[in-house]
């Protein structure tokens, strides 16, 4: 069993996929319709593997209302890696992207959250260095 695919609900589709390659970097990898105006849109990470994160829509009430009660609560719906977070929150932070919390150690972990503009808090972190990878 491994991971694959994962999912992020987002508000706006074309939105949320020019944040996440635009500013995140992430690199497009399927777009196709699937009826009601909506698309399966996938990204991936520029440095390989075949793990990809779904952009799914949040038009199901459902999912829509655990979205808004993870922000609401200031919890991340999702984390990526980084190799320097203090690196990658200044980066970003030119890009013009709000964070909820700056670099913050976290016993070994070095962590930061951003708004996506999706409706999601995002996680960033920096496994220690004997971890890293």
């Amino acid at each position: 069993m491994r991971i694959k695919l994962t999912s992020v609900l987002v508000d706006d589709q074309d939105k949320a996929l020019e944040f996440y390659t635009k500013v995140l970097g992430f690199v497009p990898s399927q777009d196709i319709p699937v009826g009601g105006g909506f698309r399966w849109i996938t990204v991936r990470s520029p440095e390989g593997g075949d793990a990809e994160v779904t952009l799914e829509p949040n038009a199901n009430p459902v999912g829509r209302t655990y979205q808004q009660g993870l922000f609401e609560q200031r919890i991340p719906i999702t984390a990526f890696e980084v190799d320097d977070v203090r690196a990658e929150h200044d980066r970003l932070r030119q890009l013009g992207v709000q964070f909820t919390t700056p670099p913050t150690e976290a016993g070994p972990v070095t962590l930061a959250v951003f708004a996506d503009t999706c409706g999601n808090l995002i996680q960033i972190y920096q496994p220690p260095a004997d971890q890293a990878g």
